[in-house]
């Protein structure tokens, strides 16, 4: 059974963010607001801070599965529920600037769009962003998938795609399970090998971007194509 404990007078999450806005805000406070109250004996806030300790991260929290999530004393199937419908809400609303139809605006639109697709996953994915001649999106398509420690991507498949859905151009993406979005030699050389496949049969490759906890590297902005 959940109680529900009074704020301490240092700890009104709901009142900082109303008056300073979330980004103010810790994971363990923000957390705190979504769980909206502890357990027997255990005031939200600590349960809170209980938490993100025990997982290691917010993100490793909000990403655990299911069975994971609601072994915790505290959390249950109504409390994931939850959870995931927040989460699949915030990630369609990063996903809009970037439907199908819609021009490429932005490096940034692209960037919020790849990391909300592609920066929970804990495997290595592999995306491409389809494009027509007028840089819209097409399509966008997750091609492999791996383990922690890579995804094999056979080019003549890319080829295959692209071709299918008739792009004109084509923004690559992929994720580093570890959270560090720095791109290695395997990644560019990858890149140059996709590049020159795409290149016979006139398909540009603008960008391959490499995904971490937070942060999106451009290879093209870093001159490595």
């Amino acid at each position: 059974m959940t109680h529900t404990h009074p704020w301490p007078t240092d700890e009104r999450p709901r009142e900082r963010l109303l008056k300073h806005g979330a980004e103010s805000l810790s994971d363990a406070e923000l957390l705190a607001i979504f769980l909206r109250t502890g357990t027997a004996g255990q005031p939200v806030m600590a349960l809170s801070r209980h938490l993100i300790e025990e997982f290691g991260s917010l993100r490793e929290l909000m990403t655990a599965s299911a069975r994971r999530f609601c072994k915790v004393h505290g959390l249950g199937t109504a409390k994931y529920a939850q959870l995931q419908a927040a989460m699949e809400m915030a990630k369609r609303v990063l996903d809009q600037p970037l439907n199908q139809g819609d021009p490429l605006r932005s490096p940034e639109d692209t960037r919020r769009y790849l990391s909300s697709r592609l920066g929970h996953y804990p495997h290595e994915v592999f995306a491409a962003l389809l494009l027509d001649n007028r840089h819209r999106i097409i399509r966008y398509e997750e091609l492999f998938r791996g383990t922690i420690d890579g995804a094999a991507v056979y080019p003549r498949e890319v080829v295959r795609h692209a071709l299918e859905h008739n792009a004109a151009a084509v923004i690559f993406a992929h994720n580093h399970p570890s959270g560090v979005a720095e791109p290695s030699q395997a990644d560019i050389s990858l890149t140059q090998r996709l590049t020159e496949a795409l290149k016979l049969v006139d398909i540009r490759v603008l960008d391959h971007m490499v995904v971490g906890h937070g942060e999106v590297t451009s290879l093209a902005e870093r001159g490595l194509m």
